[in-house]
């Protein structure tokens, strides 16, 4: 494969970024024609304004970042229709990212994202300072359903027009969200702790969503041949693998002030991660026995912090460090199995690191 052209990450995080804010300005001009211009009620801002908010300038852009470094290592060049085509995907993928936000925080009743009041609950203090009727968590919620779905639609729009192949792997990468989701929702009211169960959903509700659909996404714009697909694929799982892995120790013992939220939340809603399966085969006595609390009335916020403590003296972060170690070990290795272009690879082994190894 020939060497990839003005290969610059940045100018792709500034495209994408571009594209989003001409997206979003483009929906608030088409808004009224919708909505009506009856005037808005309740609500500071309307949905339109919110979601941009909430979008430009905002988040890691892990998802363009792994979708550019996989469309260089696959041969593509910047400035090429297949370029102009990934720009479009990763943006779709950041507003799909919102969309995902806003519901799972819902789902899981956050109270904060990214330093400010989770969506449903900004709606419902919007409520309550208005004096407005009904039940204002309900309206909450509704409304913050309603933003997040408004998301998922102006995605899908991007999507819209791409090569077939990109389409599919778009359908792939949202029913696997979805299924992940479904089986994380699941697994916890059931009180499933085998690991088998945490590292599935792990893979497909964080893993595959964030890294290596992505990944897929770039290469597919690349044109990439199947076994270039192969092993980015191989690569990515490893990686999503380890971001997942962190993103769980994030949640338990991450710093609030660094992560946007609050810490603790997995443990507290008893979510079915691979740190709940090891403590389950590490803790032992009065530890044990607050860990089958979990997810019952008889373990309070107050809790959270003595397990967190407790499966760290028992060497669950420590387990999980080392997981995250042979992930990107197993990654890197793939990169050689399959002639790349030489500045994705080096591109992919940085960001590696940088997913792998973030504090937020």
């Amino acid at each position: 494969m020939g060497v990839s052209a003005s290969v610059d990450v940045e100018r792709a995080l500034t495209d994408v970024e571009a594209l989003l804010k001409n997206e979003m300005a483009g929906l608030a001009d088409e808004w009224t024609r919708y909505a009506g211009n009856v005037g808005l009620d309740v609500l500071a801002a309307d949905l339109p304004k919110w979601a941009a908010d909430l979008l430009i300038g905002r988040g890691k852009r892990f998802r363009v970042t792994m979708a550019y470094w996989a469309f260089i290592a696959a041969g593509g060049r910047t400035g090429s229709p297949g370029y102009r085509n990934l720009v479009r995907a990763a943006a779709a993928l950041e507003l799909l990212h919102l969309f995902a936000l806003i519901h799972d925080d819902v789902m899981d009743e956050s109270s904060s994202r990214r330093g400010r009041p989770a969506a449903h609950v900004e709606a419902a203090a919007r409520h309550r300072a208005t004096g407005a009727y009904g039940n204002g968590e309900l309206f909450g919620r509704n409304v913050a359903i309603l933003l997040g779905d408004l998301a998922h639609v102006l995605a899908d729009r991007l999507i819209d027009g791409l090569p077939e192949e990109m389409r599919e792997v778009w359908y792939a990468l949202s029913v696997e969200l979805i299924a992940g989701q479904r089986a994380d929702l699941t697994g916890a009211a059931a009180g499933r702790r085998d690991l088998a169960h945490a590292k599935h959903v792990a893979q497909v509700k964080s893993g595959r969503y964030t890294v290596a659909r992505p990944m897929q996404l770039g290469a597919a714009a690349a044109m990439a041949p199947a076994g270039v697909v192969d092993t980015l694929m191989a690569f990515g799982d490893h990686i999503g693998r380890a971001f997942a892995l962190r993103d769980d120790v994030l949640g338990v013992w991450g710093d609030p002030a660094v992560t946007g939220k609050p810490a603790g939340d997995d443990l507290y809603e008893a979510k079915a991660t691979v740190l709940l399966s090891l403590a389950g085969q590490r803790l032992q006595g009065d530890a044990a026995a607050l860990l089958q609390r979990v997810g019952t009335p008889g373990f309070s916020r107050a809790d959270v912090a003595s397990l967190a403590a407790a499966m760290r003296r028992a060497g669950v972060h420590e387990d999980v460090e080392r997981m995250i170690t042979e992930a990107v070990d197993a990654a890197l290795v793939e990169l050689h199995t399959r002639p790349l272009v030489g500045e994705g690879v080096e591109g992919l082994r940085t960001a590696a690191r940088a997913v792998a190894w973030r504090d937020a």
